[in-house]
């Protein structure tokens, strides 16, 4: 368990650049992130790396930057848009002048350049956060009053899911106008997999009409609560699998595979966990596309790397001299590593004692 936050978590987003760091947002105001070890702790995880504090209400959307290292965007329930610089802790950009209500979802684009969002004023807007500017903006990408989601493409289209008049859900894809509108089913959620639905519909996006071809719908008796995607390099590519969902269930947290029965085409280099950019770079103004890596044979994971946090300070009359507190809290710090180093050995060791069989039984 990670038991940081003193009110409910309404978003979480794992690193593109380190599959151990994991970052929360809550109805406390606060965006932590946690450096998840790859042993199992014997006590809940309790002090996150970094604490990033700036938003007046709650936060609801977090997302990491595509390709700049330790750039993490956060919206919250004040409008306000904030881009952070984990490895310094201190907010980068504070965009709150660009919405008039609340911020529905947030998507980059796939370098990172941009970043497109959906609001209750009813404006789709896509926006370059460091000429603080909206480039385009759209009213009512959909005529319903239920709340649009958008996403980028990877060519640059927009893609929104909303409702029409009648309550009909719908799909559109976007290049300044729409270039393809169908219309859904009247079931309530606002995903290709919503929430509330038993049912998961698939579908495909060309570059030749009618753009947007329906695939295949899985079903099943249990509605889901929540979806999440498992990145590519997270797929199996052996039993040629090219997409896994994570389902969410009352108590459970179900994985769906969809496999193809041959490999042909079917993995085209993917972004990988190395940044392109160092996050000073992006501010002051360079792009770079996500370093990609192959699947063809399979993909192995990098080593466990520790988030290093270092908040900047300045002074003029050499360094603060450090508190009675300070050193105590460092003290503090240094037993809590020891003890998990401890941790660590422990689990270690009852593996080698206790080795867990392949169908996992004793």
């Amino acid at each position: 368990m990670v038991t940081g936050h003193t009110a409910p978590v309404l978003d979480i987003d794992w690193c593109p650049h380190n599959d151990n760091v994991i970052a929360s947002a809550s109805e406390d105001t606060t965006v932590m992130v946690w450096q998840i070890p790859d042993y199992i702790p014997m006590r809940n995880l309790t002090e996150p790396v970094v604490t990033l504090e700036g938003h007046s209400k709650r936060v609801g959307i977090l997302t990491w930057h595509p390709t700049a290292r330790n750039i993490l965007l956060s919206a919250g329930g004040d409008n306000v848009i904030i881009l952070w610089n984990v490895g310094t802790g201190e907010a980068l950009l504070t965009l709150d002048d660009l919405h008039t209500d609340l911020i529905y979802n947030v998507c980059w684009n796939h370098n990172g350049s941009l970043f497109v969002t959906t609001c209750k004023d009813k404006h789709l807007r896509i926006i370059d956060p460091r000429q603080h500017l909206v480039v385009a903006e759209k009213f009512k990408p959909h005529e319903g009053a239920r709340p649009v989601r958008a996403i980028f493409m990877a060519d640059g289209k927009v893609f929104t899911t909303g409702f029409s008049k009648m309550s009909e859900r719908q799909l559109a894809l976007w290049d300044l106008e729409p270039i393809a509108l169908q219309e859904m089913d009247t079931s309530n959620g606002i995903y290709l997999c919503g929430k509330g639905d038993s049912s998961i519909r698939y579908f495909e996006i060309t570059d030749e009409a009618p753009y947007v071809h329906y695939l295949s719908t899985y079903s099943s008796k249990e509605p889901q609560r929540g979806m999440g995607f498992m990145p590519k390099r997270g797929l199996d590519v052996s039993k040629c699998e090219i997409a896994r969902f994570f389902k969410l269930h009352e108590r459970k947290c179900e994985p769906i595979g969809y496999d193809r029965s041959t490999k042909d085409d079917l993995y085209p280099d993917t972004p990988g966990p190395e940044p392109a950019l160092e996050a000073d770079e992006w501010l002051s103004g360079k792009d770079a596309e996500p370093i990609l890596v192959s699947l063809r044979d399979g993909y192995v994971p990098v080593k466990n790397r520790e988030l290093k946090v270092t908040k900047r300070t300045s002074w003029t009359a050499g360094p603060p001299r450090r508190s009675a507190l300070e050193e105590l809290l460092e003290e503090i710090r240094s037993l809590r590593q020891t003890v998990q180093a401890h941790e660590k050995r422990i689990s270690d060791l009852e593996n080698k004692l206790w080795p867990v069989s392949p169908n996992g039984t004793d």
